[in-house]
């Protein structure tokens, strides 16, 4: 008993040294803290349950059966944040630079199976050299059965990956595929082939930072949510993102204490919208005034920034939120931020989160690299996203709906809810000036202004929409938040089922 006691306490403490102290000092010499010191500050104190602590590698080629280190290159298991289970795995870049074996994949597997099963996100902590070359086709084999994994448990139980080292080659797939990605800024990368290989293949000489670093990923590949300034910044920013999600599919949002009262009225919004319509405002005061206690999660804040996504609470409860931002592109609707709301809608549908959507839109984004790139399909998405959702929809419109957009934004037509208007909506085709350039083309420019006025006093105002049941009230903007909480109480309770399908098929 007691040599296998020893044995015990001597494989553990290999375990925990992982690659040794000289690699552990490198790792912090590069501002990085290493798989185990990620999980203290992941997970809540003296809660983590780990699994697979002595699994080794079972491969004798290369010289690799001297090499076996307890653990393999991954530490996996279970803990919660605030009290919540989550399931999470942390590679170790000590260990085979966290290179992913047929073993190491294997732990992988075992928690997220476990994780669909008992109805808990699932948190990867992505810090790996990639394959293990070593071991050939059975690391290639060992990624498919975690990519095979993240596709079921996709709309089951949330994924959400953080990238805190090098992510390369197909080990960039498995993270693609969940819910959301945080990745920390110069010390985390993604790409599919590396600096080296565009180089022999383009002759294009490019660094990892600009081929697949946090800023690039954030603002213009729009891979990533977030880019964060360190490891402690992450890590804290995925318990607060956990804060706001439900534990699986089966159940409700999670509701959190407020003081802040529903009825809350805010003065300031009655003039938040600018008298001139071609002046742009800041649609991220009206989510941070109607929220509870002004706290908003905002995801992709750099990329299609045109378009906001992020969480915030109604008297407690989880609300995704998306809005046009007039500040960026007057708010219109491009290829990225169709793409970008269209994900995150499919989201907040697939975890039975509500959604609010502010909407401020002249219409899509003219222009032949629009039309080129697709803009057609991707505006689609948004559609479709919206459309196919059953969670309860309320929306908002500031100022302008125009054209096809005012469909896309969660109108009353695709199944919306609860539609409101402020008294400064102009639900419309198009704007007054291009609308009287088309339909009264040749008449003097004393004659268009009148018809300009006579347009917009006919249909640049929410009372058309509203006389034909398109909009439900026109409220004062100040109530705006009473009007939104008192929409989602009646709605808790709302039950609606799509027709029966195996699947649908989205305009990818």
């Amino acid at each position: 008993m007691q040599k296998i006691l020893k044995q015990l306490e001597e494989k553990r403490a290999a375990s925990y040294l992982g690659g040794g102290q000289e690699r552990i000092d490198r790792q912090h010499a590069k501002g990085k803290l290493t798989a185990r010191e990620r999980l203290d500050v992941l997970l809540d104190e003296g809660s983590f349950e780990e699994w697979g602590q002595f699994v080794e590698h079972r491969s004798k080629d290369f010289g690799l059966e001297e090499q076996t280190i307890p653990g393999d290159g991954v530490v996996t298991g279970y803990g919660t944040i605030n009290g919540r289970l989550v399931f999470v795995f942390s590679q170790d870049f000590t260990v085979f630079g966290g290179s992913l074996s047929e073993s190491h994949a294997e732990k992988i597997a075992k928690i997220m199976d476990k994780a669909m099963q008992v109805g808990a996100p699932l948190i990867g902590l992505n810090d790996s050299g990639g394959a293990r070359i070593q071991e050939g086709v059975d690391s290639l084999a060992g990624y498919a059965h975690v990519f095979q994994r993240n596709v079921l448990a996709s709309g089951v139980v949330p994924q959400l990956s953080l990238i805190m080292g090098p992510c390369a080659g197909g080990a960039v797939y498995s993270p693609a595929m969940t819910d959301f990605i945080f990745m920390v800024k110069q010390t985390a990368y993604m790409f599919v082939t590396g600096p080296d290989v565009v180089k022999t293949v383009t002759n294009e000489t490019v660094s990892a930072e600009d081929l697949g670093g946090a800023a690039m990923h954030t603002s213009q590949s729009g891979v990533a949510d977030l880019a964060l300034m360190d490891d402690i910044e992450a890590l804290m920013q995925a318990r607060r993102l956990i804060d706001f999600l439900p534990l699986s599919n089966r159940e409700a949002p999670p509701c959190r204490k407020t003081m802040d009262v529903a009825d809350r009225l805010d003065p300031a919004l009655d003039t938040l919208v600018p008298k001139n319509p071609n002046l742009p405002y800041d649609m991220k005061e009206l989510i941070l005034s109607v929220v509870d206690d002004e706290d908003f999660f905002e995801l992709q804040p750099a990329f299609a920034p045109n378009i906001l996504i992020g969480f915030g609470r109604m008297e407690g409860r989880t609300v995704g939120f998306v809005a046009n931002q007039p500040m960026v592109l007057a708010g219109c609707l491009d290829i990225n931020a169709s793409r970008k709301a269209a994900r995150f809608v499919r989201f907040c549908d697939c975890f039975n989160i509500p959604i609010i959507t502010f909407v401020d839109v002249p219409g899509f984004l003219p222009g032949l690299e629009q039309e080129q790139g697709g803009i057609i399909k991707h505006g689609a998405k948004l559609l479709f996203a919206y459309a196919e959702a059953t969670v309860p929809k309320v929306t908002v419109i500031t100022r302008k709906a125009y054209g096809g957009a005012y469909d896309v934004m969660s109108s009353k037509h695709i199944r919306g809810d609860v539609n409101f208007a402020w008294p400064t909506a102009e639900i419309a085709v198009m704007g007054p000036k291009g609308a009287v350039e088309i339909i009264f083309r040749g008449d003097s420019p004393e004659k268009m202004a009148m018809r300009v006025e006579e347009y917009r006093e006919k249909f640049a105002n929410p009372f058309a929409a509203a006389h034909r049941g398109f909009i439900d009230d026109i409220i004062q903007p100040q109530t705006t938040r009473t009007r939104l909480c008192r929409s989602l109480g009646m709605l808790a309770n709302k039950t609606l089922v799509n027709p029966f399908k195996k699947h649908d098929n989205i305009p990818l």
